[in-house]
């Protein structure tokens, strides 16, 4: 080769260079968190193939787990550090908007046309108030009973028997004498039994995750619809609590009276040492009450699991439907990157790999049908959750309200001390619901 063509080849791969240079400094990162660890692999699925569709954006995604997850989240605002995109919940994203740290993204949905009508009916509107949209709807949750098949078959019980079991405050039903049964001493007494020892407690009937806090929306809630009771009275951005309703009331003593005073469910103390999951798995209890988005870390457990249809109350089965949605930080650098990934996020192809996965339940009715025929496919029925969100009257809305948080501390506070039997649900609840409404004068 000759100096002159030797001299064009090497000015041609120095331009080469400096454009490979060039892309990478104008590459865009937007950081993007969520809390579900079961979550992160069909997410980081749809972040690549967003990236592949669009090279000059990065997605950097982080996972946290929930606690953790909302002190970033706040603490950020303050710091200048959230995340251009997050994962939001309807507990809180009525606080982020009276802060202003999120985007109105209706401006954004309107100028592109985006179709919010692909999407499961009602999901969308959750995320509006007074004309703005504060995230794109991603997925969608019910609540179903999780049951230990081999507990269940010990006790001689059809499983067939628990989906038609019925509830009601004053002695529980069939659903009480039902987790009473599944109740074992180590003697082998259950809890129907006069010879029953209820301080040497070996299998606990009924799990619980908590004391439920302000929504009790996969501990007591199930419960508490069922007799026609909701925490705002099933008002939209209400601004008055029913937390000292009579009938929540009596459904909530007889709640934690199953701890308390039965013991046919384990002490809070110990739930919130180890968690209902893990007590689950330790083979300590025979039915749970918990969210779709739960269902993989059930099937996970070294022996077989079976999902049921909640309790009939006087009123029918009832869930609280909760959907989740992203949302973008009012603080972004990269407010067009950011929406274009929450556009793909809320898209029928993310939410088709999201379906996929099987994890959760897409907000797209086609994602809901991959996530099903993914379970199906494994010999699994996870029909419980999804009857119960297509049956007429069969859920309630999370509530939605402003204050969020306060609310949330009042009534944590309230709920543990009848949880742990320090205060009756009378006294606890007529107190905190003076308190939380109080908030909104």
């Amino acid at each position: 080769m000759n100096r002159k063509a030797f001299s064009i080849v090497a000015l041609l791969l120095l331009l080469v260079s400096m454009v490979g240079v060039v892309g990478a400094q104008d590459a865009v990162t937007i950081r993007y968190v969520l809390w579900d660890t079961n979550q992160l692999p069909p997410y980081e699925q749809c972040a690549a193939d967003f990236e592949a569709a669009n090279p000059g954006i990065n997605v950097e995604i982080q996972q946290l787990g929930w606690n953790d997850y909302w002190t970033a989240i706040t603490t950020g605002f303050v710091s200048g550090d959230t995340p251009d995109v997050f994962t939001n919940h309807l507990a809180k994203y009525p606080e982020f908007v009276a802060l202003e740290q999120l985007v109105d993204v209706q401006p954004l949905v309107e100028r592109d046309a985006v179709d919010t009508g692909i999407y499961l009916p009602g999901l969308a509107e959750l995320w509006t108030r007074d004309g703005g949209r504060y995230g794109l709807p991603k997925d969608w949750d019910t609540v179903a009973v999780v049951y230990n098949k081999a507990m269940v078959e010990a006790a001689g019980v059809d499983p067939a028997e628990l989906n038609e079991l019925t509830w009601n405050a004053e002695d529980g039903g069939t659903f009480g004498e039902m987790i009473a049964r599944l109740t074992l001493d180590a003697n082998g007494n259950n809890g129907l039994s006069a010879e029953f020892d209820a301080a040497n407690v070996a299998q606990y009937g009924f799990l619980f995750p908590g004391s439920g806090g302000f929504a009790g929306q996969t501990e007591w809630s199930a419960f508490a619809a069922t007799t026609g009771w909701h925490h705002t009275g099933n008002e939209v951005w209400g601004s008055q609590y029913y937390y000292d309703d009579p009938r929540f009331i009596q459904s909530i003593q007889w709640y934690f009276d199953q701890s308390t005073v039965n013991h046919f469910a384990p002490a809070l103390a110990d739930v919130q040492g180890l968690g209902q999951l893990a007590m689950f798995q330790a083979g300590q209890g025979a039915l749970a009450l918990d969210g779709s988005w739960m269902i993989g870390a059930y099937l996970s457990s070294e022996f077989e699991v079976g999902f049921a249809r909640l309790p009939i109350g006087p009123e029918g089965r009832k869930s609280m439907f909760n959907g989740l949605a992203d949302s973008i930080w009012v603080g972004t650098e990269h407010l067009e990157e950011s929406w274009a990934w929450v556009k793909y996020l809320a898209s029928a192809d993310c939410q088709l790999t999201v379906g996929n996965s099987g994890v959760v339940f897409p907000a797209t009715p086609a994602g809901v049908e991959a996530s099903l025929a993914v379970r199906a496919a494994a010999g699994v029925d996870v029909s419980a959750f999804t009857l119960q969100a297509t049956e007429e009257n069969g859920t309630f809305l999370f509530p939605i309200t402003d204050f969020g948080g306060e609310i949330a501390t009042i009534m944590s506070e309230a709920m543990d001390s009848i949880a742990l039997g320090a205060a009756t649900a009378q006294d606890a609840l007529t107190a905190a619901n003076a308190e939380v409404n109080a908030l909104f004068e």
